[in-house]
């Protein structure tokens, strides 16, 4: 049973590889940069909402067949971490982001300072991205 559901997490965690390049992708095929990011940022909606289920799950069902052993693992912190990954990543700073988009909808050009902000917290966004991505990298290479 603890085989098949890190054998999950693994898969999900070399999407999450790829969803970087998914984006890298789409920002080199479309039209604008606006639909590459509108196309990324539905993109990486669907892998936060995947990697929070599988997280939780994973947690929920590690602490309840193992108990306080759990807490001992490398993984199940491993696993928590990236848990914190996604939750500050998409449901704080992505929703900041988006919320800066929606202000300057009306505008052809950003404001100079909702630009400063906006590239901040898209790199800020991407660094926690990479440190979950190292970190399911780290987490695959893990022995049972």
């Amino acid at each position: 049973m603890a085989c098949g559901r890190w054998a999950i997490w693994r898969r999900l965690c070399f999407s999450k590889l790829g969803g970087q390049q998914r984006a890298d992708f789409l920002t080199a095929l479309a039209p604008d940069r606006i639909l590459a990011g509108s196309i990324a940022g539905q993109l990486f909606t669907y892998i936060a909402w995947i990697g929070l289920a599988t997280a939780i799950y994973l947690l929920v069902l590690t602490f309840l067949t193992r108990g306080r052993l759990a807490l001992r693992e490398k993984r199940f912190w491993v696993v928590t971490v990236m848990l914190v990954c996604v939750v500050v990543g998409y449901f704080g700073i992505q929703f900041e982001m988006a919320a800066l988009k929606a202000g300057v909808a009306s505008m052809d050009v950003m404001e100079r300072a909702a630009r400063e902000r906006f590239t901040v917290l898209h790199a800020v966004s991407s660094s926690i991205y990479l440190a979950q991505s190292l970190l399911g990298v780290w987490l695959v290479g893990m022995k049972q």
